[in-house]
């Protein structure tokens, strides 16, 4: 897990995450991260010892039912409390299938990612959302559906 990427991605969900409720329980206040065998959780929610231990021994892979069906059903239940008008931005990998593969079914046209991320690394991808979260300008983006996943590596970010 690279420290750069998680706090990349938490200081940007924050910043420009527009929930429809922000008081709604079961959308966080739009900032939700995928766990390995407990689906969505919000992004406070404290994470103890145990609960690292039984991350760590589930791979998160879209054969892992362990991992699915979690996954799965908490996504349900999200796309039941924002309706089919929102639009859900997943800022994890979009390269490989193991969020894309889960995902796409359930929230369809509606599951976007960043279109800067495409050949991106996790390190470029957390330091370009660290560098938005400063300027206060937001990524543009894309409905996965379709989309390129993979593409040639951009431009190494400038030194900050």
């Amino acid at each position: 897990m690279s420290g750069l990427y998680f706090r990349g991605k938490l200081a940007y969900a924050r910043r420009f995450s527009r929930p429809p409720d922000p008081a709604d329980p079961v959308t966080a206040g739009g900032v939700l991260v995928i766990t390995p065998n407990a689906g969505l959780r919000a992004a406070d929610v404290l994470v103890t010892l145990d609960s690292l231990r039984r991350f760590a021994g589930e791979p998160i892979d879209v054969e892992n039912t362990r991992y699915r069906r979690p996954l799965e059903r908490s996504a349900r239940t999200v796309f039941d409390a924002v309706g089919p008008e929102c639009d859900v931005v997943l800022l994890g990998s979009i390269a490989s299938g193991k969020y894309v593969e889960v995902l796409l079914p359930i929230f369809g046209d509606r599951l976007l990612f960043p279109v800067s991320f495409v050949g991106r690394g996790d390190m470029s991808r957390g330091g370009l959302m660290l560098r938005c979260v400063d300027s206060g300008c937001e990524l543009d983006y894309v409905p996965i559906a379709g989309a390129v996943r993979n593409g040639k590596r951009p431009p190494r970010l400038a030194p900050r």
